[in-house]
């Protein structure tokens, strides 16, 4: 069974059920909720999540986690923001921002292999770390920037560009999700991940270098998360040091619903987007059924715990066969 058939049927029943919850939606908010325009403005504000999920997949088929992602999304924003409003021209305050992420994503993988501390425990503390790093860098308040184009990537298309069907960024995150599948599914370099998260001792025995494969996995997810911090910046059009609060909670959730094992060793990019946007289909469904946001929390709780259990199960029933 050929990895690439894996992947494509991890994805089936997050799709399916995508697909069915839509269909409830559509029929329960015709006039709202079934629109092409509600349909673009749910694939652009999943954008964050979905950017954040393909780095996340990478980590969790390596049988990590990272819980510090939305930190690094609050510090790309304040850091672009900072840079724009010092003279910087937005392309290379973008490159610096997405580079600050990636820097993030290598010192935790540098900490979890040298420190030999479990990556929940690393990441953890990196949360409060990166968190407490865009608060003194912003002063601890919004950092307004000029406008610059960087403010159009994931803003609703004006009408004489609408031939595009959705704006920069959410191409952009469809091209990087591309070559996150071929990564992961295509490459020697993936195959490694998967055997370091299927079984670490096994891996090095066979020769693979797993150090160097746990470093390149967080640095890649550092930078994917500086990315998705562009997408979040990009929306916001200030830098927060207080955005993006409970973002890896989404972010774990999209990957697990799409296939992805807590465990290691099993993942799914294509499922990760669908789980992605499966999440925003049932908050924006929700608000539109008027639900209290207290209520889409529980809602959003529930299907975390949900998605965990099926995983379990699904192991379970693997081990006795």
């Amino acid at each position: 069974m050929t990895w690439h058939w894996l992947e494509r049927h991890r994805a089936v029943g997050p799709l399916v059920a995508l697909v069915v919850l839509y269909g409830v939606f559509a029929a329960a908010q015709p006039e709202t909720f079934a629109t092409l325009g509600n349909l673009r403005t749910m694939v652009r504000q999943t954008s964050v999540v979905g950017m954040g999920a393909l780095g996340m997949t990478l980590v969790i088929v390596l049988g990590g986690i990272d819980l510090s992602i939305g930190s690094i999304v609050a510090f790309v924003t304040v850091v672009i923001a900072w840079l724009l409003q010092a003279g910087w021209a937005p392309l290379p305050a973008a490159a610096a921002g997405i580079l600050v992420g990636g820097g993030c994503g290598l010192a935790n993988g540098a900490l979890i292999t040298s420190l030999r501390v479990t990556p929940f425990i690393v990441t953890l503390g990196a949360m409060g770390l990166i968190r407490g790093a865009a608060k003194g860098l912003a002063h601890e308040q919004k950092i307004d920037a000029p406008i610059t184009w960087l403010n159009g990537l994931v803003a609703e298309l004006p009408r004489s560009q609408s031939w595009m069907l959705f704006p920069p960024g959410v191409w952009l995150t469809i091209a990087l999700a591309a070559g996150a599948f071929v990564l992961l599914g295509y490459s020697r370099f993936g195959r490694h991940i998967v055997a370091v998260g299927s079984n670490e001792a096994a891996a090095r025995l066979c020769g693979v270098r797993v150090r160097r494969v746990k470093l390149s996995v967080y640095a890649i997810e550092g930078l994917l998360a500086g990315a998705a911090g562009l997408m979040q910046f990009s929306r916001l059009t200030v830098g927060d040091p207080t955005v993006a609060a409970g973002l890896e909670l989404d972010v774990i959730a999209a990957v697990v619903i799409g296939g992805g094992s807590l465990a290691g060793g099993e993942g799914s990019i294509l499922g990760a987007l669908v789980g992605a946007l499966l999440m925003t289909e049932i908050k924006t469904g929700c608000t539109h059924a008027g639900l209290s946001p207290w209520l889409q929390e529980m809602i959003t709780g529930g299907i975390i715990v949900v998605a965990v259990a099926l995983d379990r199960f699904r192991h379970r029933g693997g081990d006795t066969s």
